[in-house]
């Protein structure tokens, strides 16, 4: 146990002093991400480490620290900063979140023939909140290490183009900031690169950004439910063999994360206590992420070779337009 989790908190030390390298302190570019690509190369050295004697502490992470981390996510979210906005805002993540799921797993399986695990997190990764989206969801369907790292993969390319994009085109629509940080915030994959678009176009535009980009992590609750539900019956269906049916597993830890908006909602604790405690939750899923790079092997990934990355594109390319049109129809200001 104590050996995997040494390797985690390792690569998570390393991911958080790398982050505030130049360069890359201002690229919104998180530890998590850093700490993942770190477990990555760790993981597939050739390391005088019996996988036997690291495995408890990596599925402990994987597991445990993981769901931790999400629950304590919620203290970033209010129900007040979700009703600030009014109610549209709530039907344009909704519709922007059922739109990329539906159409990215139609392509991701039918079209492009990968596996429904990669299609589904690469999916969930681009709708809702990037990398927290995808490990929720590879905890709810219990998915394989190699999906979930090229999801991650895949998520944090074409965030990181966002936040170049979106500054840039910014001038060319004559667009409002305010309007357009609800933009910022219904599209862009990660709540960090969120902030650094929303904050290359001006104070107003960076509080509209997060609000809305936090009504999406809001929507992670019903669709890990729904989702659970539907991967069950899924497997219900190809298990009509004989073989043992699968449980729905019960993503509780969502329900810890509700609650947890709500007594951030309610009650205002110490700066500093909050601080520690969101702090705690960063390292957490840091922990998780690296653990799940260190039990990544590359080549489970070569026979996806670019079809993740297509996928992805196409719901990026998907994310900008049709973005553009619903919040452009949906959210006057």
């Amino acid at each position: 146990m104590w050996k995997g989790l040494g390797i985690c908190a390792l690569l998570t030390a390393a991911g958080f002093l790398l982050v505030h390298l130049p360069g890359i302190n201002n690229s919104g570019i998180s530890p998590l991400v850093i700490s993942l690509v770190l477990g990555l190369v760790a993981g597939n050295l050739s390391l005088p480490v019996p996988t036997h004697t690291v495995a408890p502490g990596l599925g402990f992470a994987t597991r445990w620290l993981l769901r931790t981390g999400i629950v304590i996510f919620g203290l970033s979210v209010t129900l007040q900063q979700i009703f600030a906005l009014g109610f549209q805002v709530v039907i344009l993540d909704t519709l922007v979140i059922s739109t990329v799921l539906l159409v990215g797993y139609q392509l991701g399986t039918r079209w492009l023939k990968l596996d429904p695990e990669t299609a589904l997190l690469t999916s969930a990764g681009s709708a809702i909140c990037g990398a927290a989206a995808i490990l929720a969801t590879e905890t709810t369907i219990r998915a394989k290490p190699a999906a979930t790292a090229m999801a991650v993969a895949t998520v944090v390319l074409f965030g990181s183009l966002a936040m170049i994009l979106y500054p840039l085109l910014y001038p060319l629509l004559g667009w409002d900031p305010q309007l357009y940080g609800v933009f910022i915030g219904a599209t862009v994959h990660e709540v960090a690169q969120v902030v650094a678009a929303g904050d290359a176009i001006g104070t107003a535009a960076l509080t509209n950004a997060v609000i809305v980009k936090l009504v999406r992590v809001m929507l992670l609750i019903p669709f890990l439910l729904i989702a659970g539900q539907w991967w069950l019956k899924r497997h219900a269906v190809d298990e009509d063999d004989g073989a043992e049916p699968r449980r729905l597993t019960i993503p509780w830890f969502a329900f810890g994360f509700l609650g947890m908006v709500v007594f951030n909602s309610v009650f205002a604790l110490p700066h500093t206590l909050h601080a520690a405690i969101v702090l705690c939750g960063q390292i957490a899923l840091t922990m998780a992420m690296a653990a799940l790079g260190y039990e990544t092997r590359i080549e489970k990934l070569r026979p996806l070779r670019l079809k993740p990355l297509l996928l992805a594109l196409i719901l990026f390319v998907l994310l900008v337009i049709g973005g553009l049109g619903l919040t452009w129809l949906l959210i006057r200001i």
